[in-house]
């Protein structure tokens, strides 16, 4: 994979203007209509020539995102969870490795025991 998941990219997707607030919205989870309000307070409430030069240089400086970045929606909120909090996400990622362990185990311990029932299942099949 060339692209960095875990990289701030223009979402020129759900662009406005640049994308720099879709791309904030992606970025970070939060829903885009958010991140625009805040960017407009803001602006308003006395940072205007600095918010307008940080949106310029985010829209000249930052890449636009990859077509084809994330295959479905739980792969978008997977990555949005590792951006915003690693440490949790990993301790998901092995909760669902352990059950998956655990669960491989049990069929294997099952196909391994001296179960004369599923032996013979098994021969009838071959």
């Amino acid at each position: 994979m060339s692209a960095s998941r875990t990289k701030y990219y223009l979402d020129k997707q759900n662009a406005k203007w640049l994308g720099v607030c879709s791309g904030i919205a992606d970025y970070t989870g939060v829903d885009v209509l958010w991140v625009r309000i805040g960017t407009v307070v803001l602006t308003l409430m006395g940072g205007f020539p600095w918010t307008l030069i940080a949106y310029l240089l985010a829209g000249w400086l930052a890449d636009s995102k990859p077509l084809a970045m994330y295959d479905t929606p739980e792969d978008t909120k997977f990555w949005q969870g590792v951006r915003s909090n690693p440490a949790r996400t990993t301790r998901d990622v092995r909760s669902k490795f352990r059950d998956i362990d655990r669960r491989i185990a049990n069929i294997e311990m099952h196909y391994t025991s001296r179960n004369s029932r599923l032996a013979n299942e098994i021969d009838s099949l071959r």
